[in-house]
């Protein structure tokens, strides 16, 4: 795919008709300014035609309520979405509609795509019709790099930028039942119409502050089909649990990939299938018969003698039929015997780093990356590369080896350089 910068604040042509539309838009910002038409689009030829308005802007701010309770693929109900000028609402479950339009504005590359914690919109648009939204901007991410707190919500980035409070009195409203009311139109249009105020405050302060190129990994990692793709024999790496012998990845790998096709040809959630705790059980176990099944805590009673007991027994043998040189490698993090203290300390010096910068620390590296920095220099971490090695990697890499030490100065921590 091809890649252009995200931001307008670090892309020209982008920045120059953001920065024409602001003043119009910084006028029409409020919700109250932009009164929604409370009826949603419910034809092709409508959406075709709010489409093919929206795209004559820089950018639209686009959202979704979906419901994935009961199934393993997203059950797209709402797309809402505004331009500086107008907002609507979409019902995507109206009989005969075609979204193609709305798929085709989310693949023009000469319109922004804002969102607010993108993934979830991102992966229902991937599902829909295999294409990623290109470019985009996430609020959310752009917040943690401001320093606004890791994971932000929504309502409390709005309230922090605007001072508004939203009503969220719909949030767990069912979006399925038809029709809309009133109510639900205007909770769906307000979250795209706060959303611009959030926009351009963010991409002002990117700017303003030198940090536009910093979300630049994030939101390769959100535009690759690869964060989207659901392949079965993949299923074992979205798992927390980590294993020790091969023998047990083996499993692993098998049960997982097993799990993931029975739940995408149900259409239902992993969960209903097989819980991740049950996994990890059975990775660890590797029983060979379901009577042996029948002993871990982790399944239900009788679950042994359902269809799914013979199908998990036939994964775990599967499993252990196979040749350790055909596992993934895993990089294993067995640091020396102070692992754990300098592993304390980095977090002492991520937070001072966090703090001292204004960028979530959740942002600049995680409690993995701190342990396969402990254990290794060269760790394959985003902490250790671009930005965030400047901010933090390179700090963390001399404290590990003595080279800067960590010390109370007037009540705050601070870092003191080594000689040696």
């Amino acid at each position: 795919m091809q890649r252009s910068k995200v931001y307008p604040a670090a892309a020209d042509g982008l920045a120059t008709r953001a920065t024409s539309e602001h003043t119009v838009a910084m006028s029409m910002l409020s919700p109250a300014a932009t009164p929604p038409a409370l009826h949603p689009i419910t034809t092709k030829s409508e959406l075709a035609a709010a489409c093919k308005r929206l795209a004559q802007h820089a950018f639209v701010t686009v959202d979704t309520e979906f419901l994935r309770e009961t199934t393993y693929y997203p059950l797209l109900c709402v797309v809402q979405m505004a331009s500086p000028d107008e907002a609507v609402v979409v019902d995507a479950l109206a009989p005969g509609i075609d979204l193609e339009p709305f798929y085709a504005l989310m693949a023009d590359q000469n319109v922004m795509k804002v969102f607010h914690a993108a993934r979830q919109d991102i992966e229902i648009i991937w599902h829909g019709a295999k294409l990623i939204p290109h470019p985009i901007f996430d609020t959310q991410v752009a917040a943690m790099v401001l320093g606004y707190g890791d994971s932000i919500s929504y309502d409390q980035l709005v309230q922090r930028i605007s001072g508004d409070m939203l009503d969220k009195s719909h949030r767990f409203t069912d979006w399925t039942r038809r029709p809309l009311s009133d109510a639900q139109l205007v909770y769906a249009i307000s979250d795209v119409t706060h959303l611009r105020q959030v926009y351009h405050t963010l991409v002002e302060d990117l700017g303003r502050r030198g940090r536009a190129d910093w979300v630049q990994d994030e939101m390769e990692v959100l535009t690759s089909p690869e964060t989207y793709r659901m392949e079965p024999d993949m299923a074992w790496q979205r798992l927390k649990t980590r294993v020790r012998k091969p023998k047990e990845l083996a499993v692993l790998i098998e049960v997982a990939a097993w799990r993931e096709r029975e739940a995408q040809s149900r259409d239902v959630p992993r969960s209903r299938v097989l819980k991740d705790d049950a996994i990890a059980d059975i990775a660890v176990h590797a029983p060979t018969t379901t009577d042996k099944l029948r002993h871990l805590r982790s399944l239900p009673k009788g679950f042994e003698r359902s269809r799914w007991g013979e199908a998990i027994v036939a994964a775990v043998q599967r499993g252990l039929e196979r040749d350790p040189k055909t596992l993934p490698h895993q990089v294993r993090n067995q640091p020396a015997a102070n692992a754990s203290a300098v592993v304390e300390l980095l977090k002492v010096l991520l937070r001072m780093v966090s703090e001292r910068h204004h960028v979530a620390a959740k942002v600049i590296a995680t409690v993995d990356d701190l342990e396969r920095i402990a254990s290794d220099d060269d760790a394959k971490v985003p902490a250790l590369s671009g930005w965030r090695r400047e901010l933090f990697g390179d700090k963390a890499l001399a404290l590990k080896h003595g080279k800067l030490a960590l010390a109370i100065e007037q009540g705050r921590v601070a870092t003191v350089e080594r000689e040696g």
